[in-house]
């Protein structure tokens, strides 16, 4: 797999971009909060930048078909970085907002095209470990650059940090140049499913619609878990808490990474996308439920950090699932739909959630907001349940072999 040209290169870029991305992800709402702003524009700076993405991503599938993948990630990566310079004019309401929103658009171009640049660049044999291997490397950007901002922050100041991202965000743009110059293939598939004796598809919606919604109930609460966890860490250890909040977010970002990884292995061998779906959404309700409790009961840091790695591995096994699921029932020449999709739905929730759930902090109560959050991941298992129920009914397109048997038994 690492031997298919451009593969290595694209991880490069991935991580310099992600890197860029995680540095400023927990950083920037501690800086509203620090410059002394309220926890709503701090959490609305990741709701701004997630709401960017979201706008984007809509139409990245069709700047993938017009430019290829290559020039739209450099674009993207350019993006991410350089509006971080403009957090360093202030903290201001339009100031926080206005750089995030840039960030956000760079943001939301790359994470469908990294997604599905990889799925058009590996054979179908490996697609479950490439994708992992996405995830290994967008967690160990988190697991290193999460932490590493807030300590430039503590050590240094919040500029040095923002030039920082600038400087990674520019180097994730110089790797994606030489990288092959892809580009979907929609036109001619599309035409292929115009022809009059093609099968009719059934909405892409039917298809990816629950997929999409087990990402989004785990990455709402991944949104508060982001922008929050280190104000509450902090308001247990007003000391040393802004470095240990990074490292929660470390661990979170770590056991994402490699749970990502061993759910597209598992995949590979049993060629089944979703068989640990309902067990990581369970692990997810439980990790941060825990988290509530430690947080209402003033549990150590440490304590919490358990509650953290539950939650960093069923985040992973989720991501790692939903796209391989999203993948597998859709044609492959609708893969950049498939991670505008997935993205959308990640991102949507990200935001929302770092909005939404922000509502229910107290003061320094953050308790009732984390147990909220751990009842939206529960949520989901109903949907994945009887969505593994029908799919032993679902069928891809209509006037196939199956639905015609369909029909004649009922004869």
């Amino acid at each position: 797999m690492w031997k298919i040209p451009g593969f290595g290169a694209t991880m490069a870029a991935v991580m310099a971009a992600f890197g860029a991305w995680s540095l400023l992800l927990p950083l920037l709402p501690l800086a509203v909060l620090e410059s002394g702003g309220s926890s709503g524009l701090a959490g609305a700076t990741t709701g701004v930048f997630m709401a960017a993405t979201v706008g984007t991503q809509v139409f990245t599938p069709w700047m993938l078909r017009k430019w290829g993948y290559s020039p739209v990630m450099a674009a993207s990566a350019f993006m991410l970085g350089a509006p971080a310079l403009g957090h360093m004019l202030g903290m201001e309401a339009w100031q926080a907002l206005l750089f995030s929103g840039l960030r956000g658009v760079g943001f939301g171009a790359l994470t469908v095209a990294q997604a599905a640049f990889v799925a058009e660049l590996v054979p179908l044999r490996f697609l479950g470990k490439a994708t992992g291997a996405l995830g290994v490397c967008i967690g160990l950007a988190q697991m290193v650059f999460l932490p590493l901002g807030l300590a430039i922050s503590d050590i240094w100041s919040f500029d040095v940090a923002f030039i920082v991202a600038c400087v990674f965000g520019v180097f994730g743009m110089v790797m994606c140049l030489p990288l092959p110059r892809l580009k979907p293939n929609a036109m001619v598939d599309d035409a292929l499913e115009k022809a009059a004796d093609a099968p009719k598809q059934v909405s892409m919606w039917k298809l990816v619609l629950v997929p999409a919604l087990s990402v989004t109930t785990l990455s709402m609460t991944y949104g508060l878990v982001s922008s929050f966890l280190p104000a509450a860490v902090r308001s247990i250890d007003p000391g040393s808490g802004a470095v240990l909040g990074g490292i929660m977010l470390s661990i979170v970002g770590g056991f994402a990474m490699v749970s990502r990884y061993v759910a597209g292995v598992v995949a590979d061998r049993s060629g089944k996308p979703d068989g640990l779906t309902i067990p990581a959404q369970f692990a997810g309700f439980f990790g941060v439920m825990f988290l509530a409790v430690g947080l209402y009961m003033g549990w150590s840091v440490w304590a919490l950090a358990i509650g953290a790695g539950i939650f960093g591995a069923a985040f992973g096994v989720i991501q790692n699932e939903a796209l391989l699921s999203m993948f597998a029932r859709l044609p492959r020449h609708r893969v950049s739909e498939a991670s505008a999709v997935w993205n959308i739905f990640y991102d949507a929730g990200t935001g929302l959630g770092s909005v939404v759930l922000a509502v229910l902090i107290i003061g320094e109560n953050y308790a009732p907001a984390f147990a909220v959050g751990s009842l939206v991941i529960l949520s989901g298992v109903l949907m994945t349940g009887l969505d593994s129920y029908l799919g032993a009914h679902r069928v891809a397109e209509y006037d196939n072999i199956k639905t015609r048997l369909k029909r004649l038994r009922k004869l």
